[in-house]
């Protein structure tokens, strides 16, 4: 059986200088701004409304509600794990000391390469902002890719700079979403409404889906992406002060509040929407900043950029901060090159942020293709998916069997916690299999094979990569005795 004993909630690194270790610094004010900027209300919500519009035709607004209510369900799995085994790495870690190494293994190789699609995907539409922005919006394919690649620059010397600029970067994203997005949603719905609520429930299947049932499991599918990265929270636990206390918080509350700006920022907006706006959107378009200069002028669309700029950044700076400690994590296993696990003075893992910066910036070449971006948030959102798949389905197999007693934590939600466990594992395949699943008209008519099966065909590739690593691992290690002797 393995107990909360077993499990080593400050392991010592491999660092580049002796003596060097995590530093244990972070408040639940600095945990909470983590989570709040990964999932990011902004990020979350504008990241998608153009493919959102464009392959459902509006009328969304239920899918992002039910996605919310099953994710707070997966957040709670997560923050009674937390509770219990707050270690850097977080899902991984549980994977690999609840299910066993090999599952770990798997775990960890799923995590990488979602985690980091999530990354490529945040940095593609963070650069789509940025042209905006500096006025270069009629960019395409590669011009986009290179903003992307100038917006993961910017993303990666913050998490290279002094701690405290990197938690200042993070506040201000959280003061813009929740003063700047958060106000500018209110004042559309107060002053600027030019529909009935019951437009939040209409054109359910008028874009490229063929009709209401195949609109809804999409707009679902996509919602998705609007609500991942709580787990932020738990992959920086040995950075910070009381983790068993604070990290759980962190988790839960910072899903809550992303979920209500995110939806009543989507009340808002859809509600102020001109219909024709709508019928022009593309996939890569913004559809949002047409509604802010129609309602306030066109002196608050720079500002409006701005404060949106200034989320994608504490977003795309939280994700590098995430994926590396990720990272980290794995490699200190030894189940990535151990360089990975050097860190420097101020406690940074150096080698993991640009390790994790690297492939993203690799990933962002699919970007050239410019009807590609369905198919980037598609991976980025399914990897994820299958990570909580993973980790819901873990949890209750530790459950059942007696390998994890939830009692021993300090969020302790008896026979609740296995009926929720029970349903987030559920909602969390359910999940998987829709984003996974090939949707000809969410990609462009002479879209390749590939692009339609992209995420089936990389997560098959990344779990037959890694089936053949293991089977490699234990042929070695079964004949080391031989070898030996």
């Amino acid at each position: 059986m393995v107990t909360e004993k077993s499990l080593d909630t400050n392991p010592p690194a491999t660092p580049a200088i002796a003596g060097a270790t995590l530093h244990r610094h972070l408040s639940l004010w600095n945990s909470l701004t983590l989570g709040f900027a990964m999932v990011s209300p902004v990020v979350g919500l504008y990241a998608i409304m153009g493919v959102q519009t464009a392959v459902t035709g509006g009328g969304w607004f239920v899918a992002l509600a039910l996605c919310l209510i099953m994710q707070l369900l997966v957040a709670t799995v997560y923050a009674e794990l937390a509770s219990q085994f707050p270690i850097a790495g977080g899902a991984y870690k549980w994977a690999h000391h609840l299910g066993g190494p090999v599952t770990g293994q798997f775990a960890g190789a799923i995590y990488v390469s979602s985690t980091i699609a999530m990354l490529t995907t945040t940095a593609y539409t963070g650069g789509i902002w940025l042209s905006i922005f500096f006025g270069s919006s009629s960019g395409s394919g590669i011009t986009l890719v290179l903003w992307g690649a100038v917006f993961l620059v910017i993303c990666t010397l913050l998490n290279l700079a002094r701690v405290n600029v990197f938690t200042v970067t993070l506040s201000m994203g959280v003061y813009a979403e929740m003063i700047g997005s958060f106000g500018v949603a209110l004042l559309l719905f107060l002053f600027f409404r030019q529909h009935e609520f019951s437009e939040l429930f209409q054109h359910m299947g008028t874009g490229t889906a063929p009709g209401p049932t195949a609109a809804f499991l999409a707009a679902l599918a996509i919602a998705g992406w609007a609500f991942i990265g709580f787990d932020a929270c738990s992959t920086i636990a040995e950075e910070t002060l009381e983790p068993k206390r604070v990290v759980p918080r962190a988790i839960f509350f910072s899903l809550c509040m992303v979920g209500s700006v995110v939806m009543f920022n989507s009340a808002a907006l859809t509600l102020s929407f001109d219909r024709s706006a709508l019928a022009n959107t593309s996939v890569s378009s913004d559809p949002v900043t047409p509604v802010i200069v129609s309602s306030f002028g066109a002196w608050a669309e720079k500002p409006f950029l701005a404060i949106v700029m200034v989320s994608f950044l504490a977003c795309g700076a939280s994700v590098v901060n995430y994926v590396s400690r990720i990272v980290y994590s794995i490699a200190r296993e030894g189940n990535m090159p151990r360089v990975l696990s050097q860190i420097a003075v101020d406690g940074t893992p150096r080698p993991a942020i640009l390790f994790t910066v690297l492939w993203a910036g690799i990933g962002l070449l699919l970007g050239v293709n410019d009807q590609a971006v369905a198919t980037i948030i598609a991976f980025g959102t399914g990897g994820l998916y299958a990570m909580f798949t993973m980790t819901t389905g873990v949890g209750l197999y530790a459950r059942l069997t007696g390998r994890w007693n939830p009692a021993h934590g300090q969020l302790n939600l008896g026979r609740w916690g296995l009926l929720i466990n029970v349903i987030a594992f559920h909602w969390s395949l359910f999940e998987l299999i829709n984003i996974a699943w090939p949707r000809s008209y969410a990609v462009s008519p002479d879209a390749p094979w590939w692009q339609l099966w992209a995420v089936p065909l990389v997560l098959g590739s990344i779990l037959g990569i890694t089936t053949l690593y293991v089977l490699i691992g234990k042929v070695r290690g079964s004949a080391l005795p031989e070898s030996s002797a």
